[in-house]
């Protein structure tokens, strides 16, 4: 079975995407949905091969493909994974098809254009994490904000105009600096390659501005504090599609960005910035953890959390250890499943309310009891619960926080309170207590295609919760190469 496995995973989702917009107009819609659902299922279907096939003891990169692009500039279109996209390929193609599943019933008008935009994004995403070719890597880059920026502007809220723009200005300004560096560096080497850029050793004052470049596009994309405030805006206006994508896959190619570029290329300055990347981390966790707190909208609440829970992730990459590191790979593909689960959830009550206050409810447990019990689970592994994928990930990042710095893991464990405080805050006054007026009690439970969403999601965060073996035995090698990589200097003899 030797065929291009990444390649499959990349342009399946993209044609299916293609197949489902020349359906066209609404008349077709039904034809639409179940084109846009095989297709997804498809999309997943060609990236098991990498789980199945990857070589947990080899920490490079497999299943590379190669191919020329542009010859005169010496650009390919190469392609590759380790241990640390893989999972988050799967995490792609897996999220892809709840998404499908979604906006099944809810999306009424333009379902072609709707399921196709995803479908898309999907193979755009799965892109970033596969090239290996810095320009083919900032051409799916900016490519995938293009079907993102369509789905929040034609479905969303009545300010969608105002976070599409904001969203896009954000994004697209931080990988302008990334451009320039891929520019730098090829002047450096006569290559895009990244293997070649792993190779290059430079003066410490290149570093730094090279990992300010990388920093630019990555830190905006997490997003980091100060750069955050597009998140919240963006997650509110988009319909509920939008945002499971946004928070489960979208965040993550920031730090996708880190442990791929700005830390193996600069290694030098990433040790020397660490303490500046540390402290922005632990401000996101405590601070927006607390900017959380006082949210009246779910959807803002589970917007900041988002943000409290990525800067985890980028703490756990920056205080350079195993533990760290692979804590912070375990919280990506956690928060995945539990954030999406979590905009799901608020977008079922959305659907039959109109309402995302969370004065709006109350008592839902009484009229849809079957929904209660699977929204608390996921905002109990969004708490940190032990035994839900929340807690793992956490739990590592504050383990290797520790052998750190002790006031890093004190500081980083304060989430486990905070998030605590905000989530059982949501969950008390929306789904317990007496029924909160009339739209409540009128409230039916799930039906059997969001009780199938619900449930295969929550599988995956109690199965990652109890069993995270599958995911730390892919990781461990690449981490282990990775941190052996970061500990050789880059910077030349002499200077």
């Amino acid at each position: 079975m030797d065929y291009p496995v990444l390649s499959f995973s990349i342009w399946v989702p993209v044609f299916a995407g293609i197949l489902v917009l020349a359906t066209g107009s609404d008349r077709n819609a039904p034809l639409a949905r179940w084109l846009a659902l095989l297709g997804s299922i498809a999309g997943f279907v060609a990236t098991l091969p990498l789980f199945t096939r990857f070589d947990r003891a080899d920490g490079g990169f497999q299943f590379q493909e190669g191919a020329d692009w542009i010859p005169a500039f010496n650009i390919h279109y190469h392609l590759g994974v380790d241990g640390i996209a893989v999972p988050l390929i799967l995490l792609t193609s897996f999220t892809t098809v709840i998404v499908v599943l979604a906006g099944w019933e809810v999306i009424q008008k333009k379902v072609a254009q709707y399921m196709a935009a995803f479908l898309i994004m999907s193979g755009l995403m799965i892109g970033v994490f596969s090239a290996l070719d810095g320009i083919l890597f900032y051409v799916f880059w900016e490519a995938m904000l293009i079907p993102m920026f369509i789905v929040i502007g034609v479905w969303g809220g009545p300010n969608r105009v105002y976070a599409t723009i904001k969203f896009f200005l954000y994004t697209l300004l931080g990988s302008l600096l990334m451009l320039v560096a891929f520019i730098y560096l090829y002047h450096q080497t006569n290559s895009f390659e990244l293997i070649d850029y792993y190779q290059l050793p430079l003066p410490l004052t290149a570093q730094i501005l090279i990992f300010f470049a990388f920093f630019m596009a990555f830190a905006v994309k997490i997003p980091m504090w100060p750069v955050h405030t597009w998140l919240p805006d963006a997650h509110v206006e988009a319909p509920t599609g939008g945002s499971v994508v946004l928070a489960a896959i979208m965040l993550k190619l920031g730090a996708y960005g880190f442990l791929r570029f700005a830390m193996p290329i600069a290694p030098d300055a990433a040790h020397y910035l660490s303490g500046f990347m540390i402290t922005l981390s632990l401000i996101a966790v405590v601070y927006i953890a607390l900017v959380a707190l006082v949210q009246q909208d779910m959807k803002k609440l589970i917007a900041y959390s988002s943000i409290s829970h990525m800067g985890f992730v980028t703490l756990g990459l920056f205080i350079f250890n195993p533990l760290g590191l692979e804590g912070g790979i375990v919280q990506m593909i956690s928060h995945g499943f539990v954030s999406g689960a979590l905009f799901l959830s608020v977008g079922v009550l959305y659907d039959r309310v109109h309402s995302r206050q969370i004065k709006d409810y109350g008592g839902v447990v009484n009229t849809m009891p079957t929904f209660a019990a699977f929204a608390v689970l996921f905002a109990m592994a969004n708490a940190g619960l032990p035994g839900t994928s929340g807690f793992v990930g956490e739990f590592l990042v504050i383990l290797g926080a520790l052998q750190a710095n002790f006031w890093f893991a004190f500081l980083a464990a304060t989430t486990l309170i905070f998030g605590a405080a905000y989530t059982l805050w949501m969950v008390k006054r929306v789904f317990y207590g007496n029924v909160g007026n009339h739209h409540v009690a009128e409230l039916k439970d799930l039906n059997k295609r969001e009780f199938l969403i619900m449930a295969i999601l929550a599988v995956m965060v109690l199965g990652f919760g109890l069993y995270p073996q599958p995911l730390t035995e892919m990781t461990h090698a690449t981490v282990n190469q990775l941190l052996a990589h970061m500990a050789q200097t880059k910077i030349p003899v002499g200077l």
